[in-house]
């Protein structure tokens, strides 16, 4: 979806629409959770910090989520997937994979599907959609942000080399900031000077993600679209408003992200037996502290128990002041269900 949040806001409120917003808040320790493309070509990008959003865009309107609402469109947007195919891999509310090799309609092009997709999501939610159509998920999803908004982009089997050895490597799923810059005190820029290297020289250079890398650099991705993903962590964090230190203000913060997380994962049934604390100081630097115990932690009482005992291990717990504190539940114990090998390397046809 383009922009989310933001467009759902400018849609239920007329006079917000060409303007410049973010959904957040714009205290002194907000963060921008979404911008709208008006604020965009201010430089405004979600996750900024509201000050700094502000700094770039005076005139930025912020709006309070509603992410009751979200939840509604998301729920509209993937009802339309699944009447073209079972075969739908949520990541987040508003982006997913579809692999249609196989679909209920019975269509012969991608490219079509996805323009009806696009339309359908329009004439019921009078929302904008981008779309990706290729052969593997690598591909695909950097096809959706190539002609944001209202796009849709193809990269076609005999197109895919050409393609991803022009392609900066900031593009390259899994290539954040410090990974490009990485890679271009190396040399590598491209696509291009990425193929350059071996698969043991770059798992050497970035570890497991390397071995990805090499693939990624010649178009390759054997990622099947997984309907049944098994959640595999699920969390709660708070950044204060201001900086605490005391205990007695970080045990009140405690029980509260524990009351979050123990109601999300009894919400999504999601149990687990490790839990860990995340604290962020004021001057940003962060640890964390782990604990895996014999049984399922399954009640407000055993995460606040465990988060109380985690946050003991912190040493130095009194003398720095604490600007963020999240708990998160890890390793679940689910297994994921068996299904059917498709290749993903597949021959479609990829007319307009």
């Amino acid at each position: 979806m383009d922009a989310f949040y933001a467009s759902i806001e400018q849609r239920d409120h007329p006079e917000w629409r060409h303007q410049p917003i973010a959904v957040g808040y714009s205290g002194k320790r907000g963060v921008v959770a979404a911008a709208s493309y008006e604020a965009r070509r201010y430089g405004v990008r979600s996750a900024m910090a509201s000050v700094t959003a502000l700094r770039k865009c005076p005139q930025l309107i912020f709006v309070a989520p509603r992410f009751n609402v979200y939840r509604e469109v998301s729920q509209q947007i993937m009802h339309i997937f699944h009447e073209y195919t079972d075969k739908v891999e949520p990541l987040s509310l508003d982006e997913a994979f579809l692999d249609v090799t196989v679909n209920k309609k019975g269509a012969a092009s991608a490219t079509l599907i996805a323009k009806e997709i696009k339309r359908k999501i329009y004439a019921q939610t009078h929302l904008t959609s981008s779309a990706g159509v290729s052969f593997n998920k690598f591909l695909a999803k950097i096809a959706s942000d190539y002609h944001k908004p209202d796009g849709i982009y193809i990269i076609p089997p005999k197109a895919a080399e050409a393609f991803v050895e022009k392609l900066p490597v900031e593009r390259f799923f899994g290539v954040g900031k410090v990974t490009a810059t990485r890679m271009k005190d190396h040399g590598i820029k491209t696509g291009y000077d990425l193929k350059q290297w071996s698969e043991p020289d770059l798992t050497r250079l970035f570890g497991k993600a390397g071995s990805s890398y090499y693939h990624f650099a010649r178009g390759i991705d054997e990622r099947e679209v997984q309907p049944d993903r098994i959640r595999k962590s699920l969390g709660a964090e708070n950044t204060f408003s201001e900086d605490l230190y005391e205990v007695v203000d970080l045990l009140g913060a405690l029980d509260e992200i524990a009351h979050e997380v123990q109601r999300r994962a009894e919400k999504r049934r999601f149990f687990a037996k490790t839990l860990t604390l995340k604290i962020k100081y004021a001057d940003f630097t962060i640890i964390t502290r782990s604990k895996t115990v014999d049984q399922y932690i399954k009640t407000f009482e055993q995460l606040f128990e465990l988060g109380q005992e985690l946050l003991s291990t912190v040493e130095d717990i009194e003398e720095r002041k604490i600007r963020l504190m999240g708990l998160t539940l890890k390793n679940a114990e689910t297994e994921s269900p068996h299904s059917s090998f498709v290749p993903l390397q597949l021959s479609f046809d990829f007319k307009d």
